[in-house]
């Protein structure tokens, strides 16, 4: 008899990738996934330390599951909870401690021992333990990739493909350091065979993940390392595979072969998401970012040299400790000279643990709120301005589910942006005939004409299909 698996996935793709892969490594112990906690064997929270209050999201939650996991223990039902990634990472003992519902914690590298620690679970639930407590955070010699699975829960035209974890830059504000731990690249052959595995399965587009994607050098097998141009280069090989992206970057990480890849390789997207974080050298500095605004800069001009359709997107904080109007100001200057197709924007909040949390001149809520407000205003004028510029261009966009209206489906541009598509009606321009239901349209890259734009999304008319 099967059992019932549901996880929640809170943060980056980098979870979205590991939550599949949990439930790659459950599946052959006999659980399948669930859309519902309440009916699940085993409830998953896959955290993400990243967001303010990331902790105490996790907490309410289980506060939820824990009356649902009452009223199946009063059934004699058994219902296990475990809590994963970054914040389990950084705080196992401490929630083990205070949510004495949950039965696991595993960081992100230990997952592939989800099968051990349910075995441990169990064997404690039967040995009259109501709760049992396992708590697996280390950091092992031999990678989860070892251990997962060949086959993969990932399905629809787009995936994601994990191939760098961890970060060795320590900027002052972030955790991923101590939660992820140090760099770690996977060696070209096997992302190659899983890429391979995914397009078998109908995948069209890959995004290759990594908390500093740009840093990966993975055994090329030859008795070097390759970088992340050369691995992009290797996976252009692969047959049936129209779309390659990554994320996320790091400035000082963008060398000549990743800029060249833009130029060069067809599949590998014009769009990139290269984080600033700020525009004052200042504050740069402060964040231990290793490189100025004018190496940013200098980046931009060199990519847009290569490929002068790149558009760009960006991460910044707002409200750094000690940053002045002045620094602000430089923030926006620089926004104002690279122009973002779009943006992520957050106030600064302290991560426990990290050097930027106890650094006095703290910015005061209000003033951060106020910076955040102008710098948004600035950065959704340049998304809006981007698409109107999409306007009467035809592009190539990836359907990939369904629209909130009959005969709609929901793709996205080679510039990540989303673009609604009516099929329904457009038979004559495609290759399939009237009686051809638009459903089969899905996971297939179709060429459009946009003809109208929003502040977060296209629409377009199909011109023909090209896969």
């Amino acid at each position: 008899m099967s059992k019932k698996v549901h996880i929640k996935t809170y943060g980056c793709q980098m979870n979205v990738y590991d939550s599949k892969r949990m439930a790659d490594v459950l599946k052959p112990h006999g659980y399948e996934l669930s859309d519902d906690a309440e009916n699940a064997d085993l409830v998953i929270l896959n955290t993400c330390h990243i967001r303010e209050k990331a902790a105490e999201k996790v907490y309410s939650e289980i506060g939820r599951l824990r009356a649902t996991k009452d009223e199946k223990a009063a059934d004699g039902k058994n219902m296990f909870i475990a809590v994963a990634g970054c914040v389990a990472q950084a705080e196992g003992p401490e929630m083990m401690r205070r949510a004495p519902a949950i039965d696991m914690v595993l960081g992100p590298q230990t997952y592939h021992r989800l099968p051990d620690m349910l075995k441990a679970a169990e064997e404690q639930r039967t040995g009259g333990r109501r709760s049992a407590r396992v708590l697996d955070t280390d950091f092992p010699v031999d990678t989860k990739f070892d251990h997962l699975p060949d086959d993969s829960t990932f399905d629809g035209p787009a995936a994601f493909l994990t191939v760098q974890e961890g970060c060795d830059k320590f900027c002052t504000f972030c955790v991923v350091p101590y939660t992820r731990g140090a760099e770690y690249s996977r060696p070209v052959a096997d992302i190659v065979a899983e890429a391979k595995r995914l397009v078998a399965k109908g995948v069209v587009e890959i995004t290759l993940l990594g908390q500093n994607v740009n840093a990966y050098h993975g055994d090329d097998g030859q008795g070097g390392t390759a970088s992340l141009g050369e691995l992009i280069a290797e996976l252009d090989k692969i047959e049936g595979l129209g779309r390659i992206r990554y994320t996320t970057s790091h400035p000082r990480d963008m060398d000549d072969e990743l800029i060249f890849a833009h130029r060069d390789v067809a599949s590998c997207m014009p769009y990139l998401h290269l984080p600033v974080q700020s525009g004052s050298d200042r504050i740069l500095d402060a964040m231990n970012r290793k490189h100025t605004r004018e190496d940013y800069f200098a980046i931009i001009d060199r990519l847009r040299a290569a490929n002068p359709d790149l558009a760009l997107s960006s991460d910044f904080i707002v409200g750094f400790p000690g940053e002045t109007d002045e620094d602000f100001e430089a923030t926006l200057d620089l926004v104002r000279r690279v122009k973002y197709a779009q943006a992520y924007s957050f106030k600064y909040s302290p991560r426990p643990g990290t050097p930027a949390a106890i650094l006095e001149e703290q910015v005061p809520e209000d003033v951060k709120s106020e910076r955040l407000a102008r710098l948004q205003d600035l950065l959704n004028e340049q998304q809006l301005a981007f698409n109107e510029a999409s306007v009467g261009k035809e592009m190539d966009i990836l359907l990939e589910r369904e629209g909130k209206y009959p005969g709609q489906l929901l793709g996205r541009s080679p510039y990540l942006q989303a673009v609604h598509v009516d099929v329904s009606s457009a038979d004559n321009a495609l290759d399939a005939g009237a009686d051809k239901p638009y459903s089969e349209y899905m996971g297939r890259l179709v060429r459009v004409k946009i003809v109208e734009s929003g502040p977060n999304s296209l629409k377009g008319e199909l011109v023909s299909t090209l896969s």
